[in-house]
C-alpha cells in the first residue's frame, strides 16, 4: 500500500490530467468527503458521549470531581 505522501503525489499528478470542465466537480467531491469526515467524527463523539453518560451521572463521579 502506498504511503500518505505517495497517494497525495499520485492524486496531484492525476489532477493535472483532468480536463478543466471537470475540475469544479472534483473540488465539489473533495469538499463532500471533507464534510463526510467531519460528520463521522461528530457521530462518533455523540455516540461516545451517550455511552459514557451513564457513568458521568453517577454520584461517585460528582464526588470525585467536586474540588475541581
Amino acid at each position: 500500500m502506498a504511503g500518505k505522501m505517495e497517494v497525495k503525489e499520485l492524486i496531484s499528478k492525476e489532477i493535472e490530467k483532468v480536463p478543466e470542465p471537470y475540475l469544479m466537480e472534483l473540488l465539489d467531491f473533495i469538499r463532500f468527503l471533507e464534510t463526510k469526515a467531519v460528520a463521522q467524527k461528530m457521530d462518533l463523539a455523540i455516540a461516545s458521549e451517550s455511552s459514557l453518560n451513564k457513568d458521568w451521572l453517577k454520584p461517585e463521579e460528582d464526588e470525585a470531581w467536586k474540588d475541581l
